[in-house]
């Protein structure tokens, strides 16, 4: 017998779980670790969403199996959610299907859609299931920049004449996790018409759709006349209405990938529990103050952990979208990398970051730092992380 399977040898080891492994350790240790690794909420739903789970969940026939694609509701509500925000119209019946979370749509639509040696374009640095969601339905994959500059399209463009076979998907993801980049309409125009010259399916991962600041909301590609010929778009509700353990995502646009997602989706589960789907609808349809609320909560983060940092002695660009900053090593660290970096933060400054490798190889030089505590913590960690950066002769302001 082999030692390992197949698809699990073509999975390297995660590399921002041994920084996870550290910071649980820590913990469990009782030290005080101030954790801006993992981008898990720390606000709570809306209270009226909470009520509607519990008042459907003590109804007798609510716990049954639900629908794979999602209850009929949710699909309505997903796509009045496209009409008002993008000005998109769906077909909640052929163009709209729900997901366990984006990350198990993308998988899903991964095993549908892709074939042993298939190539597919994913950007680098990129969340992990956006190529190894990939990786593990058997495709190759081939990296192209994150950063929406002329090089871009320059790596596309070279993709597509030196591979083979030529690559067949495009994966996107603005804002961008981890970089926090953003795109604007004339990005996904040029996207749209690129795709089609070439024949390749876009699948663009929105799931940062309303965590945008400055006044400037993001864009979708299906706001494109004829985007949905060869796109689909992944949204999440973890971090719009902060439900990120409730797991409900959606895929919506063109109806054959739908079609094909849906289908694998039937053999794989019979979708998400009832009443969690039922107050999914709630948050969609219901006030959406709250989605205002939590865009300004996080900025006013991002405002504190920019300044605070800065004044530590390290510098961090605005994110001007995601709950994620991207932040390069201090100079003067830059060549310790950035495993060893975020493992030196968590030791000697008590603040957990993700390594930037662990997004892909040109994430290196890099981390990501969520803005998931609240505005005392931030500030708490910028001293933390003033000390560490002294004793490390590092000069710092005032903090």
């Amino acid at each position: 017998m082999e030692d390992e399977f197949y698809r699990i040898k073509r999975l390297p080891p995660y590399v921002i779980a041994e920084v996870n492994a550290m910071r649980h350790a820590a913990r469990q240790a009782g030290r005080d670790i101030i954790d801006l690794g993992m981008g898990n909420p720390d606000l709570p739903p809306p209270a009226h969403v909470i009520d509607k789970l519990c008042e459907v969940a003590q109804k007798p026939d609510a716990h049954g199996y639900s629908a794979s694609s999602g209850i009929p509701g949710i699909r309505r509500a997903q796509a009045n959610y496209y009409a008002r925000r993008f000005n998109v119209e769906l077909d909640p019946e052929t163009e709209v299907v729900m997901t366990m979370g984006s990350k198990e749509g993308l998988a899903s639509l991964a095993t549908a859609i892709t074939a042993p040696g298939d190539v597919v374009l994913a950007p680098n640095p990129s969340y992990p299931i956006h190529t190894f969601g990939f990786i593990i339905a058997g495709a190759t994959i081939r990296s192209v920049p994150t950063t929406p500059d002329e090089g871009y399209w320059r790596s596309l463009d070279r993709a597509m004449a030196f591979t083979v076979p030529r690559p067949s998907i495009l994966i996107v993801n603005y804002p961008s996790n981890p970089t926090a980049e953003t795109v604007d309409l004339a990005f996904y125009e040029r996207l749209v018409a690129w795709a089609k010259e070439n024949k390749v399916w876009v699948l663009s991962d929105l799931a940062y759709s309303e965590l945008y600041y400055d006044g400037q909301p993001t864009r979708s590609i299906l706001e494109v006349p004829g985007a949905k010929d060869i796109a689909v778009e992944f949204t999440s509700m973890s971090k719009t209405f902060s439900m990120a353990g409730w797991r409900v995502g959606f895929a919506v646009g063109n109806p054959k990938l739908i079609a094909a997602l849906k289908r694998v989706k039937s053999y794989l589960d019979y979708g998400a529990f009832t009443p969690i789907q039922a107050a999914a609808c709630a948050a969609l349809n219901g006030p959406q103050d709250i989605v205002e609320k939590n865009r300004e909560l996080y900025q006013k983060r991002r405002d504190v952990m920019v300044e605070a940092f800065g004044r530590a002695g390290w510098d961090i660009p605005s994110p001007k979208a995601s709950m994620f900053a991207w932040a390069p090593l201090p100079p003067a660290l830059k060549d310790m990398g950035s495993l060893e970096f975020s493992k030196q933060l968590l030791t000697h400054a008590e603040v957990a970051v993700a390594p930037g490798v662990g997004y892909g190889e040109d994430g290196e030089g890099f981390v990501r730092i969520a803005m998931v505590e609240n505005e005392q913590r931030l500030r708490q960690a910028a001293r933390n992380i003033k000390k560490y950066l002294t004793s490390m002769g590092v000069n710092s302001s005032a903090a």
